[in-house]
């Protein structure tokens, strides 16, 4: 069974290791080397994470010559955002009802 491209990309979030090396490729392509330096892990175990990234879409490897640097596609997280608006548009609902609520009982405390 394949997962859809939501959970995909969730399940790649999820890890922080990932997302810091996401935050990185924001600045721009780097190698495996390059991407691993900061964490006390194997370059293998990089690797891993990158696979999942790449899996879920959010990165592409090239070649250039014996290197094979990753490159940010957040094209995934555009999906994302997308899924998530609908539960801000739902929680920004819920602040203006408690708003006025709190407007109403404001007014009512004012009144006595």
């Amino acid at each position: 069974m394949t997962a859809d491209p939501l959970s995909l990309t969730f399940a790649a979030l999820a890890d922080p290791t990932r997302r810091a090396i996401l935050a990185r490729l924001i600045e721009g392509s780097a190698t495996v080397k390059e991407l691993s330096a900061p964490f006390a892990m194997s370059g293998p175990a990089v690797s891993k994470h990158l696979r999942v990234l790449e899996r879920a879409g959010l990165i592409k490897r090239g070649r250039e010559a014996q290197w094979r640097p990753c490159e940010l596609d957040a094209t995934p997280l555009q999906d994302v955002a997308e899924w998530a608006e609908r539960y801000r548009q739902f929680w920004d609902a819920s602040y203006r009802r408690l708003d006025k609520l709190l407007d109403h009982l404001k007014e009512k405390d004012d009144d006595n």
